[in-house]
C-alpha cells in the first residue's frame, strides 16, 4: 500500500509528543477541546434524533447518527487531541522505534483525563443553559444512555474494539487523499457507520452520560452504570486502535516501511 498516510500518521504522533513535552497543561487543553468538540457533536445529534423519537420515527437514530459527524470535523480542523485515535498513533509510532513505550502510556493517560475534564465542563455548561431540562428534549439521549449502561459488559467490550478500529479508519484513510471537501465526506460516513451500527465509543459515551447526569435523570442513570459501560469499553478501544490498527498495518507493511526507511536512509 501507499505509505502517504502512514507517514502522516507517525507524524502526527510525533507532533503530538512534541506538544505534551514542551507543556503538559497545554496538551490537557488540547483533549479537553475534543471531548468538548464531541460535546457539540452529541447535542445536535440528540436533539436532531429527539423530533424523531418523541412521534415513533425509526429515523431518529439514522438522523443522530447523521448529523454527529460535525464532531469528527471539529476535532480533525479545530486540534483536538482524542484518546481514541492516540491509541492508534502511538503505538504504531512505538512499533516504529519513534516514541518510547513509557511516553506512549504518559500521554494515553493525560489525552484521556484531558477527555474527562472536557466531558465535565461541557456538561456543566450545557446544564447553565437551560436547553436540556424539558423531557420533551432530553428524551431520546436518556433512553440511549439508559440502555448503554445496561448492555452486559462482554458485548460492551466487542462493540468497543469494533467502534475504535472503524473510527481510527476515518481519521486515517482521509490522510491520503487530496482536498477537504473527499476528506470531510470519508470522515462523516465512517462516523455514520459507528453510530448506526451501535458500536461504543468511551469518549462520545463520557460526553453523553455527563449530559444525562448533570440533568434530571432516572435511577437507572447512575455512576455505577457510567463505571460498567466505560471500563470494559475503554479497553475495548484500546484494543480496537493498538491491535487491529496499530500492529495490524505495521506487521502487514513492514516489509514495504523497512525497504521505505533504507531509501529515506540513502
Amino acid at each position: 500500500m501507499e505509505m502517504q498516510p502512514l507517514g502522516e500518521a507517525e507524524k502526527l504522533a510525533l507532533k503530538k509528543m512534541k506538544i505534551f513535552r514542551q507543556s503538559i497543561l497545554r496538551y490537557i487543553l488540547r483533549a479537553m477541546l475534543a471531548s468538548m468538540f464531541i460535546g457539540f457533536g452529541v447535542i445536535v445529534a440528540f436533539k436532531t434524533g429527539n423530533f424523531f423519537y418523541i412521534v415513533d420515527n425509526p429515523l431518529a437514530y439514522p438522523m443522530a447518527a447523521l448529523t454527529f459527524g460535525a464532531a469528527i470535523i471539529l476535532i480533525a480542523y479545530g486540534g483536538g487531541d482524542l484518546f481514541t485515535g492516540n491509541t492508534f498513533y502511538y503505538t504504531y509510532a512505538a512499533l516504529r522505534k519513534k516514541m518510547n513505550w513509557t511516553d506512549v502510556f504518559k500521554l494515553w493517560f493525560c489525552s484521556y483525563g484531558g477527555n474527562i475534564l472536557g466531558a465535565a465542563v461541557f456538561a456543566f455548561i450545557i446544564f447553565t443553559t437551560g436547553l436540556y431540562e424539558s423531557s420533551e428534549v432530553n428524551g431520546f439521549l436518556l433512553h440511549v444512555v439508559e440502555i448503554k449502561m445496561q448492555v452486559p459488559t462482554t458485548e460492551l467490550f466487542f462493540r468497543a474494539i469494533l467502534c475504535n478500529w472503524l473510527v481510527c479508519m476515518a481519521f486515517f484513510l482521509p490522510m491520503g487523499l487530496k482536498g477537504d471537501g473527499p476528506k470531510m465526506f470519508t470522515m462523516m460516513l465512517f462516523v455514520f457507520c459507528f453510530f448506526i451500527s451501535g458500536y461504543e465509543h468511551s469518549i462520545a459515551n463520557m460526553c453523553t452520560f455527563a449530559i444525562a447526569l448533570v440533568l434530571n435523570h432516572p435511577g437507572t442513570i447512575s455512576w455505577g452504570g457510567v463505571i460498567h459501560n466505560l471500563v470494559p469499553v475503554t479497553i475495548g478501544n484500546m484494543i480496537g486502535g493498538a491491535v487491529f490498527m496499530a500492529m495490524m498495518y505495521y506487521y502487514a507493511n513492514k516489509p514495504f516501511l523497512d525497504d521505505y526507511d533504507k531509501e529515506q536512509g540513502s
